[in-house]
């Protein structure tokens, strides 16, 4: 089972709980796949789904895109665009905040989000 898989899997279980519209079948059928394929992603027997399929599970399950996203091996498309702008910049800022711990890095986020440019 991969790491996608058993996100997917444990989220979906535990809002099937209390309740019963996240059995695997309705599940399915509201993100627009066959209950056997995502039978199979939950197992990890099948490579995660597209963009747009695991965008769809995550909000189905109410989990953030991104996250399900990147547990897939995949970045969305509008954040593939962003970096495309500026690899250069883009790479060099991933590669230095690798190691930085949470707090600095949330911290980050809120100056660019709130900074005055």
């Amino acid at each position: 089972m991969t790491r996608f898989g058993e996100a997917a899997t444990a989220t979906r279980q535990r809002l099937r709980e209390t309740d019963r519209r996240y059995s695997l079948r309705q599940v399915a059928r509201r993100i627009g796949v066959e209950p056997s394929y995502l039978s199979k992603v939950e197992r990890g027997q099948v490579a995660p789904p597209s963009e747009a399929t695991t965008v769809r599970l995550a909000r189905e399950l109410g989990q953030d895109p991104d996250v399900f996203l990147a547990m897939a091996g995949k970045v969305s498309r509008d954040l593939q665009d962003i970096i495309c702008k500026r690899p250069a910049l883009f790479a060099e800022l991933i590669r230095q905040l690798k190691d930085a711990p949470d707090h600095a890095i949330l911290h980050i986020v809120r100056e660019v989000r709130d900074g005055d440019w």
